[in-house]
């Protein structure tokens, strides 16, 4: 096999949950690109007609939504070989932690937990049936270094690593892996609205929000934010043969800002 065929997605059928914006949309673009059959689901369609990709509307925070869209995979792509989770959201409320009720913490696990479990519960059992398959799950590094304007998001991708790497260990004797994506610092709509907030917070142009924003996160020694594109690379590799060794395991894309072993 060549370092091409080993890179290789085509004809691979996937499923990329979030996939209509930032990473999500960046890494179906990607793989779509190299050959791949991908089915895009999100809650709301694009809302241009870029993306061109087959699409399933349905709310993945919920369980008749994740039903939903294997059924979508199922009549689409016939099955699956890739899946990609990149759904998730932050829900910034005023007050501290201690303010969130039943009602927020669940809204935000629903939404960055359970919706990549129940996809999975669902569709990983078909990849452990035909012996091989990698999922790729879209962490953030806020699991790590959990943030004060999103309480419960860094907590819901906290479990949603640890839930990865237990599902690693379970699939990896049937031939299917499981590896993790941890985004720091990226210019992504998510990123955009943030960046307004600051400006209209601290009164200052965008160039002076994004150098806040960089100062508040510890600073990215590359001096920069990192692009969608740059993130859906590792998940093409992480999706593709060239990866065929590794599962279990995390890749953090942060420009180096995460500076603890």
């Amino acid at each position: 096999m060549t370092a091409h065929d080993a890179c290789s997605v085509a004809g691979a059928r996937v499923l990329v949950t979030g996939g209509t914006r930032g990473i999500g949309a960046a890494s179906a673009s990607l793989l779509a690109s190299r050959g791949a059959r991908v089915l895009v689901a999100a809650r709301t369609a694009p809302a241009d007609d870029a993306q061109r990709l087959p699409f399933v509307a349905a709310d993945l925070a919920s369980a008749s939504g994740a039903v939903r869209i294997v059924d979508a995979v199922r009549d689409v792509l016939g099955g699956v070989d890739v899946v990609v989770h990149a759904v998730g959201a932050s829900f910034a409320r005023p007050g501290g932690v201690l303010s969130l009720g039943d009602e927020d913490w669940m809204r935000v696990l629903d939404t960055n937990l359970f919706a990549a479990v129940r996809i999975d519960r669902l569709l990983a059992p078909l990849m452990l049936e035909q012996g091989s398959g990698s999922i790729v799950h879209v962490s953030s590094l806020q699991w790590k270094r959990p943030h004060p304007s999103s309480h419960a998001y860094g907590p819901a991708k906290a479990a949603l690593t640890s839930y990865s790497k237990l599902l690693a260990t379970e699939c990896a004797p049937a031939g299917v892996r499981v590896n993790v994506v941890t985004p720091g610092f990226i210019a992504t709509p998510g990123a955009e609205r943030r960046l307004a907030q600051i400006m209209v917070d601290a009164h200052v142009d965008r160039d002076h929000a994004e150098a806040l924003l960089l100062e508040t996160i510890g600073g990215v020694p590359l001096g920069r934010p990192g692009t969608a594109h740059e993130v859906a690379e590792v998940v093409a590799f992480l999706a593709s043969g060239a990866a065929s060794y590794v599962t279990g395991s995390e890749f953090t894309i942060d420009g180096g800002n995460n500076r603890v072993l």
